[in-house]
């Protein structure tokens, strides 16, 4: 009971794709405390702005994170301010179908980024191993084919988006969703627990890829931690 009490202090609460899988897998998502008056925080790196590079440079996650992640998480806390889905969780607001246009938006943000983040770290990349590698060689055919799948995926999004790679009730399945969208909203096509997200929306890439998006995605395969993918799809499964 007081490590509850502590977190709730800190206003960590966790989330994933399935209620039954949130206290495990993404406690740094949906930040909520116990009191009327919480409010959603802009979670930290665990590495520096320049710690991804070459493959994504320093400018470009210092803006992306101090002021676009900043910018949904401060747009999403004036948007439940005073309503009833004050105090809510992130994952009860996205998956609330009559949510509006402003939470749905800058929650989806929050959610998506937060998740990004996770999901990279420097000296990363390569191949997974274990479970995930096996369940990907089986739905896919191969690593190769899986790339493909999901380098398609982000480079055909039109406009802005991201794809992702879900967990979708007991298969893995590559999808992507337009504007800050996700699969654990209400509506989704495919519904399910996103255990690999790239975001493909110009402020992700522009200021070192420009128009260069299928570059960016090639090169986000330097810097994806698959120990941090292999750990959310061990749990969801």
């Amino acid at each position: 009971m007081e490590r509850r009490k502590f977190i709730s202090a800190l206003g960590l609460i966790t989330a994933s794709g399935a209620i039954t899988n949130l206290n495990s897998m993404t406690n740094n998502i949906t930040n909520k405390r116990s009191n009327k008056m919480a409010k959603f925080e802009l979670p930290a790196l665990s590495y520096a702005f320049d710690a991804l590079e070459p493959h994504i440079d320093a400018k470009t996650m210092e803006i992306h994170h101090d002021k676009h992640h900043a910018a949904y998480v401060a747009k999403l806390n004036a948007a439940v301010e005073g309503s009833d889905l004050e105090g809510k969780s992130l994952l009860e607001l996205l998956s609330d179908a009559s949510i509006n246009s402003a939470v749905r938006n800058n929650g989806g943000g929050h959610y998506n980024h937060t998740l990004f983040w996770e999901l990279m770290a420097p000296g990363k990349g390569g191949e997974p191993s274990g479970a995930l590698a096996d369940a990907i060689n089986s739905t896919f055919g191969s690593f190769g084919d899986f790339k493909k799948q999901f380098s398609n995926a982000a480079a055909t999004r039109f406009g802005s988006g991201w794809a992702w790679l879900v967990v979708s009730g007991d298969k893995l399945v590559v999808s992507s969703t337009p504007n800050q969208d996700n699969p654990l909203m209400a509506d989704a096509a495919v519904k399910g627990t996103p255990v690999l997200g790239i975001d493909v929306w110009e402020h992700a890439y522009y200021l070192n890829y420009q128009n260069r998006r299928p570059d960016y995605i090639d090169a986000f395969y330097n810097v994806i931690n698959w120990d941090e993918v292999a750990k959310r799809f061990d749990q969801v499964k």
